[in-house]
């Protein structure tokens, strides 16, 4: 039962509620971001990236409207996207600084094996 409400409201969009502890990050690949919606699909939270070369990813920035600040909501996109990295076995430079302190307080060796020092 609760497999399939988390699948009717993944498929109702990743909505953020400030009252709920579940944060889903949806990565839209095209446009080479991971998102969590806000408040509806009104407000976003983005980390954005780019490639870089064949297996090279350069995660460039992170962004959090400033009412959602502080509540650790960029720690979902971080993680997301250093599990992309890891997933699709490729290699990243870690241009945004709050992926570097992310890694820094996170300390995963599968993150250090993928990142560019």
């Amino acid at each position: 039962m609760a497999q399939a409400a988390q699948a009717a409201q993944a498929a109702q969009g990743n909505v953020f509620d400030a009252n709920s502890s579940q944060i889903q990050v949806e990565h839209d690949k095209k446009r080479r971001q991971f998102v969590i919606r806000l408040n509806g699909s009104h407000d976003r939270a983005v980390l954005l990236y780019d490639y870089v070369g064949k297996k090279t990813v350069d995660l460039q920035h992170t962004e959090v409207p400033d009412a959602y600040r502080g509540r650790g909501i960029a720690k979902h996109l971080a993680k997301a996207a250093m599990d992309f990295v890891v997933e699709e076995d490729l290699k990243a430079h870690l241009t945004c600084w709050y992926i570097q302190k992310y890694v820094k307080e996170n300390p995963q060796p599968q993150y250090f094996e993928h990142i560019y020092q």
